[in-house]
C-alpha cells in the first residue's frame, strides 16, 4: 500500500501501487475536500544510470514510533534543514509527524566533501525548544558535531538514524 497526499486538504489517501503499471496516470478524488488530482507512477530507471545528489549523500531513517510511520529522507550535498512537515514549510528535509517536540526548523545536517574525498555529515541544533540529542549528549548552541554512518541522533522524541552509501563506508 502507498499513500498519496491531497494537495488541497493536506490529508493522506492509501491506494494499491501494485495493481499499476510504471508510468500510468491515476486519479484521484478526496474522500475528505473531493479535489480531484492525478498522479503518475514513476518508471525504473535504466541500471546503468548515474545516481542522483540525493543517492550520492545518503539518507536518513526516521524510526517509527507512535507519532509516525517508519520514513527515509534522502540527503543532499550542503545544508539539510530538518524539522517537521507543513505544507507552507520550505525545509529541504521534511518529518511527516504530528510529534509537538519536533520543530518547523529543528536541526541541519550539512554534508560536504573532505579532503580525502569521502563525505562529511555534520549536525548542528536549529536553534529548537527541545534541542537535539546525539545519544545522551545535547548538542549546545553554536555547536556541531561531526556523525557517521549508523549514529542516531534524536529530536523532540523522534530518533533519526544516518545512512550512507555502500562505497562511503
Amino acid at each position: 500500500m502507498k499513500r498519496v497526499r491531497c494537495p488541497k486538504c493536506d490529508n493522506y489517501i492509501q491506494f494499491d501501487a501494485s495493481r499499476a503499471l510504471p508510468g500510468q496516470k491515476l486519479v484521484f478524488i478526496c474522500p475528505y475536500c473531493s479535489k480531484e488530482f492525478a498522479i503518475r507512477m514513476k518508471t525504473p530507471a535504466p541500471s546503468d544510470a548515474r545516481p542522483t545528489e540525493a543517492e550520492e549523500a545518503g539518507w536518513l531513517t526516521v524510526i517509527e514510533n507512535v507519532f509516525h510511520f517508519r520514513q527515509h529522507l534522502p540527503l543532499h550535498l550542503g545544508d539539510n534543514v530538518i524539522g517537521c512537515y507543513h505544507k507552507s514549510n520550505n525545509i529541504s528535509t521534511p518529518i511527516e509527524t504530528t510529534d509537538p517536540s519536533v520543530d518547523f526548523t529543528h536541526c541541519v545536517l550539512n554534508v560536504s566533501h573532505a579532503k580525502d574525498g569521502q563525505l562529511r555529515y555534520v549536525l548542528r541544533d536549529g536553534p529548537s525548544n527541545t534541542g537535539t540529542w546525539i545519544g545522551n549528549d545535547i548538542l549546545g548552541k553554536n555547536e556541531r558535531r561531526v556523525i557517521s554512518d549508523g549514529t542516531i541522533f534524536t529530536i523532540g522524541a523522534t530518533s533519526l538514524i544516518l545512512n550512507v552509501r555502500e562505497d562511503e563506508t
